[in-house]
């Protein structure tokens, strides 16, 4: 692909500029980075400090391995944006702590620990969800510092609030419309299309991962269940291994651009027929001028280059 093209998104009203010849500009700026992970003794997620400086909501120790005094820690967000004694921004914030160990990064763990932490996720966002008061969760990773990490210890968290973003009531009105006209989810007919196309990274028989048509980020993918299900809550134990092994694959590949990301997935907990995908964001390039003021996304990283990069 040589010339610039404008894409939509496959339901919104968001358009993408692919624009590779854009990659060949000049730099004098330094571009985003992975960080290292800094020395442990002040890491207030590591083991002998996390239980006494954080409220602990749950500890697993199933998938510990040697040496590890536990598997995962799931604790309250100590610094909410949002909370159940705040009418003005209702909502719960809990933190999970993917691993005891402060020089391991999610794609290091094993397919059955990262296994064990979508079942976390599905098991706390049951839980937050008997708040009838909770319309809209998301569950989201960010791993570095331009990706809006404060502390350097793998670790995910779960936002839940009263407020649903616009934005996604939008999109779940147009999934709805798409539905009505043509009876079917549009989602389940992306993945029919993205399994034949140049997109596609992989697949088995339960999961896909493809690179999405009009990405907003620079070698942006999408995991997706075969089978449409709502949430995480509703995934098997099958479709969760799947999923680990296509993120561990993923995120490997991530780190060898070295650079930060973000992963995460929404639920309208109103709306009970979604169809579930995770999304991976790496963050290789800032937006500028015309993005921030126009809303046009420049993104010099096609998606049919950035799946052959996955394929490698």
């Amino acid at each position: 692909m040589q010339k610039s093209e404008i894409r939509k998104d496959y339901i919104q009203e968001k358009y993408v500029i692919i624009a590779p010849h854009r990659g060949n500009r000049p730099h004098d700026v330094e571009k985003p980075q992975r960080q290292q992970p800094n020395k442990p003794t002040e890491c207030v997620f590591c083991p002998g400090k996390v239980d006494k400086v954080s409220k602990v909501l749950a500890t697993i120790n199933e998938t510990k391995e040697k040496n590890e005094p536990w598997a995962i820690k799931v604790i309250a967000n100590k610094f909410p944006s949002v909370s159940v004694n705040n009418p003005k921004a209702y909502g719960q914030q809990e933190v999970i702590i993917e691993t005891p160990n402060h020089f391991l990064e999610i794609e290091d763990l094993s397919v059955k620990r990262i296994s064990k932490i979508l079942e976390i996720y599905a098991k706390r966002t049951e839980v937050i969800s008997r708040d009838k008061k909770i319309n809209y969760v998301i569950i989201f990773k960010n791993d570095g510092g331009v990706a809006g990490a404060s502390i350097q210890h793998s670790h995910s968290q779960i936002f839940a609030t009263e407020f649903l973003p616009p934005h996604l009531e939008d999109r779940s009105r147009r999934v709805q419309a798409y539905r009505l006209k043509h009876g079917t989810c549009i989602y389940c007919d992306v993945i029919k299309k993205e399994r034949k196309g140049p997109r596609l990274v992989w697949e088995d028989k339960h999961v896909i991962a493809f690179c999405p048509w009009a990405p907003m980020h620079n070698y942006e993918i999408w995991i997706m269940p075969k089978r449409h299900v709502d949430n995480v809550t509703n995934l098997n134990e099958t479709e969760r291994n799947c999923f680990a092994k296509a993120m561990k694959k993923i995120l490997k590949k991530i780190s060898k651009l070295n650079l930060p990301y973000n992963y995460y997935f929404h639920q309208i907990v109103k709306d009970e027929n979604e169809h579930l995908y995770i999304k991976i964001t790496p963050r290789g390039s800032v937006w500028a001028g015309v993005e921030i003021g126009s809303g046009l996304i420049i993104n010099p990283i096609a998606p049919e280059d950035a799946a052959a990069f996955y394929r490698k």
